[in-house]
């Protein structure tokens, strides 16, 4: 919290003094009505040159000040957000879009030219798209519009929504065909159906969410505030009753001084507290990259028992990926590195890639098992590529004589491909499965992984060269997290739509607790609610559209922002960064939230004992002499007594804001560690913080000659 954000949250504090907005917190509410109080009684002493004047003045400046710096914690966690929703703001242009028409509507002048068969284009502003028009957006053009993908595929900035510079793929038909107004295409074309209509965009609700404009009171904020209406109403009884009983005994304080006790009593500081606590726990989450649509879904991520994950793109890279190359019995080891590579260069899918990558530096010199490469392996324009069909089950190349793969005179032919396809490939062309291949594929397929054979024939007798073994390989870290998660009490379930054999085996090197295989939408639906009527509370990640209905039901629902519009419609929490992975982060952010408000709860019951000790004895130790032995601080007078409550009580306001925005650390520890670290650091440092604090003011309040 630096003194530029804190300047710059005043003007909102000093608006927030609205008794129309301070109703809503009880706490604050009436410490507004005493300060009112109280200045009617400074300006009726004052007018009436009552020496108790300036000690009432001192008093009703504090409460003042008590009732600003409440205003300020939670003024500068929403500048937090207008300042974040500024910056989304500057995402939300007004485009021209291009609409797609039948081509019988004549377009207008100026159109662009036809789309094809039956369609025309017309330009139209953005923000008269309606749900369902089809526009198109080319290079260099902004999406107008929420939307999904229905045609082609092209490279889309989301940098100005999700902060990443790298551009990303959005292609129609799969999981990731959902854009978002405000993005630039890069490259190609797509056609997109909007989704959203203007003003109800997913820009123009993470703005009103970031501003706080639509941001509801959570059941844990609902029942903390009742819990200190309750509080209030009580200190305000006792306070009441305090004066008859003090009239008898011919002690009776003034208004001022009432009030002072009142509100030294009531728990201003988790009053003042409380709606910054809740901001800054959505802040946090936008830090990450994460929009939630409510408080209670941060709250109930902080309750969370049961976690479900994908296991592709979420546990796992999600595209299976060459970690091993198994030569058969004679074959060199960089020879079948450097055929599987061969067959690899013209194949574009991330398999293909990672065969290349991971056969590069097992290579070394050598080339197929017709003898070394010569020179550069160049896909040249007299190389035939064969390419992979459901048919074949293979792919791979032709190389000509004089390639300088091909030292021989003949064609010859590179292919890996499924095991009973290129053995049948072999024998076709004279040769066999060597029996130790046989085995490899046996072996790599009862781990769960994928085996895939490389052969090759220059025109005498075809050779299976090896094996090379695919896997969809665990993310690193994936097994540590997954152990912090256990550490927190929360049961980790992967869902997969492998089968069991390929499920288990990941699972295990994972280290989820349990995992569902072969799983369908029902499916995972059925988990969820058992989980739930077992009591437990849920969370999931999605992206999908057979995603929606689970991610509806669970209690915690993360969708991608890469995703389809019906999983993030369904989902109460949307990760702009696409990482599934973060759903562990979130979990922690509700968990910290949760912690804070338990611990700054603590710690502003704690500092009325001390305050008890402070005021008490003040106002009654000249009337009963024997309560002189509870002033243990051995404070100046009663003036400067009840003065240095007063002043403790606004100053600790603003010392807690920072811990109040920046969260109080979480750590994954039993519920019972936890209970005793906060009882030891907030309630016991809750006690002794404000008797040394009062102690060290009353020493400053002593010098004023009018008090003192």
């Amino acid at each position: 919290m630096t003194l530029a954000n804190t300047l710059a949250a005043l003007p909102l504090a000093v608006r927030k003094l609205n008794p129309r907005t301070m109703v809503h917190s009880p706490v604050m509410f009436t410490v507004l009505i005493g300060s009112l109080v109280c200045t009617l009684v400074s300006v009726q002493q004052l007018a009436a040159g009552s020496p108790a004047a300036v000690f009432s003045i001192w008093v009703t400046v504090w409460l003042w000040l008590t009732v600003l710096f409440g205003n300020l914690s939670e003024a500068i966690a929403e500048g937090r957000g207008k300042a974040q929703a500024d910056s989304l703001r500057a995402a939300r242009t007004s485009v021209m879009a291009r609409r797609r028409v039948p081509a019988r509507v004549s377009a207008p002048s100026g159109a662009a030219s036809g789309l094809g068969a039956g369609f025309a284009e017309e330009l139209v502003a953005g923000t008269d798209l309606a749900v369902g028009d089809i526009v198109v957006c080319e290079a260099g053009d902004l999406v107008p519009s929420d939307g999904d993908v229905i045609e082609g595929l092209a490279s889309v900035d989301e940098s100005a929504i999700t902060g990443e510079s790298a551009p990303v793929i959005r292609e129609s038909g799969g999981d990731r065909s959902s854009v978002t107004g405000g993005t630039r295409v890069l490259s190609d074309r797509i056609v997109v159906r909007i989704t959203a209509a203007s003003g109800k965009t997913f820009l123009d609700r993470m703005i009103a969410l970031v501003e706080g404009a639509t941001r509801q009171r959570t059941p844990n904020e609902i029942a903390l505030n009742v819990l200190l209406a309750s509080l209030t109403i009580v200190f305000v009884v006792c306070v009441m009753a305090l004066a008859p009983m003090a009239q008898f005994a011919g002690a009776l304080p003034t208004p001022v001084v009432l009030v002072a006790l009142l509100v030294c009593l009531i728990p201003t500081t988790i009053g003042a507290l409380v709606p910054a606590i809740g901001i800054a726990g959505m802040d946090r989450l936008i830090q990450h990259n994460v929009l939630a649509t409510s408080g209670r879904a941060v709250e109930t991520a902080g309750d969370i028992t049961t976690l479900l994950l994908d296991k592709t793109g979420t546990i796992t890279y999600g595209n299976r990926r060459a970690v091993e190359f198994v030569p058969a019995d004679g074959v060199d080891p960089r020879v079948l590195a450097a055929t599987a590579r061969l067959s690899s260069l013209a194949d574009e899918t991330p398999e293909g890639r990672s065969i290349v990558e991971l056969a590069l530096p097992r290579a070394g010199g050598s080339g197929p098992v017709t003898g070394p490469v010569t020179g550069p392996e160049e896909l040249t324009p007299d190389v035939e590529v064969i390419e992979f069909s459901a048919a074949t089950r293979m792919s791979g190349l032709n190389l000509p004589s004089g390639h300088p793969a091909n030292p021989g005179t003949g064609v010859l032919e590179v292919r890996k491909g499924a095991a009973s396809a290129v053995v049948s490939y072999a024998k076709e062309r004279g040769g066999f499965e060597p029996q130790e291949v046989e085995e490899a594929v046996l072996e790599i397929s009862g781990t769960g992984g994928t085996p895939l054979l490389v052969a090759v024939f220059d025109g005498g007798r075809a050779r299976i060269l090896g094996t090379i073994h695919l896997a969809d390989v665990v993310k690193p870290g994936m097994t540590a997290r997954f152990a912090e998660l256990r550490a927190m009490g929360i049961r980790t379930i992967m869902i997969t739509g492998d089968n069991k054999i390929t499920a288990g085996a990941i699972a295990g090197e994972a280290g989820v607790d349990d995992f569902l295989a072969e799983a369908t939408p029902e499916d995972k639906l059925e988990v969820i609610r058992r989980e739930q009527r077992a009591g437990r509370l849920v969370a999931m990640t999605g992206d999908g559209t057979n995603d929606a209905p689970a991610l509806a039901a669970a209690d915690v629902g993360v969708a991608m922002n890469s995703g389809t519009s019906a999983a993030k419609e369904a989902a109460n929490m949307v990760d702009l960064d696409s990482d599934p992975t973060k759903l562990i982060d979130v979990v922690g952010i509700g968990k910290q939230l949760l912690i804070t408000r338990g611990s700054l709860t603590t710690f502003s019951v704690a500092n009325d004992v001390a305050k008890y000790f402070a005021i008490v004895p003040a106002l009654f130790a000249a009337t009963f002499p024997g309560l002189g032995l509870l002033n243990i601080m051995g404070l100046h007078s009663p003036e400067s007594a009840i003065l240095s409550a007063v002043i403790f009580n606004a100053i600790i306001i603003v010392l807690l804001v920072p811990l109040a925005l920046r969260g109080v650390k979480y750590r994954a520890v039993s519920a019972a560690r936890a209970l005793s670290r906060n009882l030891l650091v907030y309630g016991l440092g809750g006690v002794i913080a404000p008797f040394i604090g009062i102690k060290f003011i009353d020493l400053a309040v002593a010098l004023i000659p009018t008090i003192g």
